[in-house]
């Protein structure tokens, strides 16, 4: 069982940055892709980025690439998402994803991933 709490969502202007954060739980994290998925009222859930089990692979929506970073930290069981240049498009709940089955390759289709967090909110107003 792995338990996902994010954190840092907000209300911020246009242009502006935020950080996302995402504590999970569980002995093997290292071994999982993380994953930054994003859900606006009254659309799908679409991939934003994730990251490989040792931090070294990332894969990013085209819609986000240069302005979205993914990291992690083993060390403290967390991964982190910046955001900046934000865009009142951006606007949407937001939720950390994790893959446990040892992945070759990162998914970026939400079926892929087994655990969920809750979700934060960000808005980006124009």
């Amino acid at each position: 069982q792995v338990e996902l709490v994010e954190s840092g969502g907000g209300l911020v202007q246009a242009g502006g940055s935020l950080r996302l954060s995402c504590a999970a739980s569980g002995r093997t994290f290292s071994r999982y892709a993380m994953a930054w998925f994003r859900q606006a009222p009254g659309k799908e859930r679409e991939f934003v980025a994730a990251i490989s089990g040792n931090g070294v692979i990332t894969n990013y929506a085209g819609s986000v690439k240069g302005r979205f970073t993914i990291s992690r930290d083993n060390a403290k069981n967390t991964v982190s998402l910046q955001m900046i240049s934000l865009k009142p498009e951006d606007t949407a709940r937001y939720y950390c994803a994790a893959d446990t089955t040892v992945p070759r390759t990162l998914k970026p289709y939400a079926s892929a991933y087994d655990y969920w967090g809750q979700g934060t909110q960000v808005t980006v107003s124009s």
